[in-house]
């Protein structure tokens, strides 16, 4: 089994970034504006949808200001099984976000393609947080055919 980690640090506090990991408005502000369902149910399903297609994530875990975790229940099939989860700590001034898309299968050539956009995203989300004005699909950096 093989992972996507990535770190980043954000200006704010943790309810902040807590915040647009687990509500419809703030996911649709940083990771795709086709956003449905709510991230704060547990157990509830969240409907993500991309030019490229969709994902359906179930809420796994919920620790406010600690934890979010979802499992992939609907689209492409290297996503069904991994997990993605985010654990945040408040350093300072900074909301430290150790993102983590967890149990793939190999690193297939599509594993390094995702590695990359969720680099996209996270930066996305740090810019909805510290400006304002992040830059979800259809308006995140397209990096090749796959979006």
């Amino acid at each position: 089994m093989v992972d996507i980690l990535h770190r980043v640090g954000i200006r704010s506090s943790v309810s902040e970034v807590y915040a647009a990991l687990t509500t419809a408005e703030g996911l649709a502000g940083w990771w795709t504006t086709n956003t449905q369902g709510e991230g704060d149910d547990l157990g509830g399903v969240l409907q993500f949808r991309f030019d490229a297609g969709g994902f359906d994530m179930k809420v796994l875990e919920l620790d406010p200001g600690k934890r979010v975790l979802w499992e992939v229940v609907a689209g492409a099939e290297v996503w069904i099984g991994p997990d993605v989860g985010w654990a945040l700590d408040q350093v300072d001034d900074y909301t430290i976000v150790l993102f983590n898309h967890q149990g793939w299968k190999e690193p297939v050539e599509f594993m390094h393609h995702c590695s990359t956009k969720w680099a996209v995203f996270l930066m996305s989300l740090k810019s909805l947080i510290e400006t304002g004005k992040g830059a979800p699909d259809p308006h995140d950096v397209k990096i090749d055919n796959w979006n």
